[in-house]
């Protein structure tokens, strides 16, 4: 089973994104954020994708593949209006890890989420100064409650 691993933070200041890659993504949710899996829509660019994942925190299953553009067309309506519009910068931080910080286009919110290859590489994670406070697990947060409408 596809696994991620993968802490979430506010953003307390914009760090310099000139070595970081742009990336606008559309995505929407079949599912409502009760549901026990989330299965979700994304186009980044001009790739689309087809995710299923499940309920967790730090730890959880994910499941991801490419689609193409007519069936993502043919699925994009049954996303209703639970979808979300951000702007993805991808980085890389002094110690390594990869950096996906995300500003979205209807709220004033920005989030980093850093993916790692384990629960203790996870927990060890120093966040650069830049980073804000630890919402990892904090489901308000969740791309799938934002884009169901709730507010932050």
């Amino acid at each position: 089973m596809a696994q991620e691993i993968e802490r979430k933070f506010l953003v307390a200041s914009l760090p310099d994104l000139g070595e970081a890659e742009a990336r606008k993504i559309r995505q929407g949710y079949v599912t409502v954020p009760s549901d026990s899996v989330q299965v979700r829509l994304r186009q980044k660019g001009e790739t689309f994708f087809l995710t299923v994942k499940g309920q967790g925190g730090l730890v959880r299953s994910e499941h991801e593949a490419e689609i193409s553009a007519e069936a993502f067309d043919a699925l994009w309506p049954s996303t209703g209006d639970r979808r979300i519009e951000k702007v993805r910068w991808t980085g890389r931080l002094e110690n390594g890890h990869i950096f996906e910080l995300d500003l979205f286009e209807d709220r004033d919110l920005r989030l980093v989420e850093v993916e790692f290859a384990s629960e203790a590489e996870a927990a060890a994670f120093e966040p650069p100064a830049w980073f804000g406070e630890d919402v990892t697990g904090n489901h308000a947060y969740s791309n799938n409650v934002l884009a169901s409408g709730g507010a932050v």
